[in-house]
């Protein structure tokens, strides 16, 4: 099974991620040897450090496309942004600075604000699927607003939105209770995708190879080859099966019996 990526912090020298195009092309390479075939360059966006305008990530992905021919890797990649909830989201989409999952400008990468769910978030989440956005939230398991509030999560994929949970989350990365939030969200029918997330060569490296056998393993083979074909979907900007969600506080907890 071929893996897409929907976000990765490659693109060279624009944010927390790739420092320069060696660096870039040694995680290209390492994306290849995970089964990555495609991937969506998502820049930080809008948030407090860096501003990754529409045209200059639309320019330097032409640019590090033609690196990766150069270079004999075997990668597709996509203009995108990571683009983070603020007050000035709707502007930027308006005067089109923003760069969605798809061509057709139907799915959104959404960042929240790493320590809460802000009050004005069910606004402009109302604002954005109103005029056909979807927005797709980016790594919620690891928001702190979610973790304290995981129904929090239901409310807004009943709303319209999807997820996009962080495949190093999944397998332990970022801790014990992290990867227990991303599989009760997986378990809840909360998540729909996963993606790298990656930014370097350590903590936040790739991993999706081994996220994707785990899921298999816990939830069946189905279940993998359905969180790809999402990632397909929104980025070819078709239609993403919701199915039935629950609340993460009713997922059931794992029991085992022995024999006595």
């Amino acid at each position: 099974m071929k893996l897409i990526d929907l976000h990765c912090h490659i693109l060279p020298g624009v944010d927390d991620g790739a420092k320069d195009l060696d660096m870039a092309l040694k995680m290209a390479q390492v994306a290849v040897d995970q089964g990555i075939s495609h991937i969506l360059l998502t820049p930080h966006h809008m948030d407090s450090h860096y501003s990754n305008h529409k045209q200059e990530v639309v320019n330097r992905t032409k640019i590090f496309q033609q690196d990766l021919l150069d270079n004999g890797i075997p990668l597709n990649v996509f203009p995108g942004q990571e683009v983070h909830l603020t007050g000035e989201l709707l502007k930027g989409i308006f005067s089109d600075d923003i760069l969605f999952m798809d061509s057709g400008n139907h799915y959104l990468l959404l960042e929240l604000p790493h320590n809460e769910v802000p009050e004005y978030t069910e606004n402009m989440l109302f604002e954005l699927t109103t005029r056909g956005i979807t927005p797709v939230l980016a790594h919620p398991e690891r928001n702190l607003g979610f973790q304290k509030d995981p129904d929090k999560l239901f409310d807004c994929v009943e709303m319209g939105c999807l997820t996009q949970l962080t495949s190093s989350s999944y397998m332990g990365v970022f801790g014990k209770e992290v990867q227990a939030l991303t599989e009760k969200i997986v378990k809840a029918n909360l998540g729909f995708v996963f993606a790298s997330d990656a930014h370097n060569f350590e903590g936040r490296r790739f991993m999706m190879k081994e996220a994707f056998i785990k899921l298999a393993e816990q939830e069946g083979v189905e279940t993998a080859e359905r969180f790809n074909q999402n990632a397909k979907n929104i980025l070819n900007g078709d239609d993403v099966e919701v199915g039935v969600i629950q609340h993460i506080s009713d997922v059931k907890k794992k029991r085992f019996f022995g024999l006595f």
